[in-house]
């Protein structure tokens, strides 16, 4: 049963579906939504029965940002009350960067502002063609810092410097373009590619899937040196040797099923 105000988080076949549950706001979100998010993300990831998790919202837009009453009430916050609220933000953000479960994030609609941080903050990202971006924070004086980590990650420095400074809106095919979405596809058929990809990551080895995971975030933009070689052995040498390690070579050389798939 769905006890949370703002998502609702479903569990079935080894895939949790955490879905934006506010339509009449655009999924704009609030400290609820926030505290939710964190949680949420936080609990699945502990999850065995669980191997991927799916973002997901409804209504037409995927979240238009922050809630408009939540941003009236931070105009009278004072400086140590912003930095708190927006450090919850921030640790939210994280939660989802470093679940150790694959996030598919399934945008079915407009997403703006601190929409595009709970997207970047996904592994993979599907969007219909429709779907329009915007980082719309300097129109209101503001800057995307608490999601600038994961949005500048997904889409290179170059677009940032371009989208954060015009807050111009640009459409699902040039977030593809400039690799923030992964694919982008006509709205009847959203469904069937998340499926798809989420079909791959439950059969792959949960625990090869989630330090494959780790070993993107750790070594992404990182310098080839002979330290980095020998943590890629090392790292190579332990998983070779886990259970699903061997599991997974065995299965392989005696053409059954591995036991994951069991």
């Amino acid at each position: 049963m769905n006890t949370h105000q703002t998502l609702a988080v479903t569990v079935a076949n080894r895939v949790a579906t955490v879905m934006l549950n506010r339509p009449d706001v655009r999924n704009a979100f609030n400290e609820t939504t926030i505290a939710e998010l964190a949680l949420a993300f936080d609990e699945l990831g502990r999850r065995d029965d669980v191997r991927a998790i799916v973002l997901a919202a409804n209504g037409v837009a995927f979240c238009a940002g922050a809630d408009l009453n939540w941003m009236k009430k931070m105009a009278g916050y004072s400086d140590a009350e912003n930095l708190d609220d927006a450090t919850r933000l921030a640790d939210m953000l994280r939660t989802i960067y470093l679940c150790p479960k694959p996030v598919v994030a399934k945008v079915q609609g407009d997403c703006y502002a601190g929409g595009m941080g709970l997207v970047a903050a996904c592994d993979i990202v599907v969007a219909v063609e429709e779907a329009n971006f915007c980082l719309s924070e300097v129109k209101l004086g503001l800057i995307p810092a608490t999601i600038s980590p994961y949005v500048i990650k997904a889409m290179g420095e170059n677009a940032a410097r371009r989208y954060f400074l015009t807050a111009e809106r640009f459409s699902a095919t040039e977030a593809r373009r400039i690799g923030f979405a992964h694919e982008v596809v006509a709205a009847d058929k959203l469904d069937e590619q998340v499926a798809l990809i989420v079909r791959s990551l439950v059969t792959n080895s949960p625990n090869a899937v989630a330090e494959a995971k780790v070993l993107v975030r750790d070594l992404a933009g990182e310098e080839v040196t002979d330290a980095l070689l020998l943590d890629t052995a090392e790292r190579i040498a332990k998983i070779r040797s886990s259970p699903e390690g061997r599991e997974g070579v065995a299965s392989f050389l005696e053409k059954r099923k591995p036991s994951w798939l069991n």
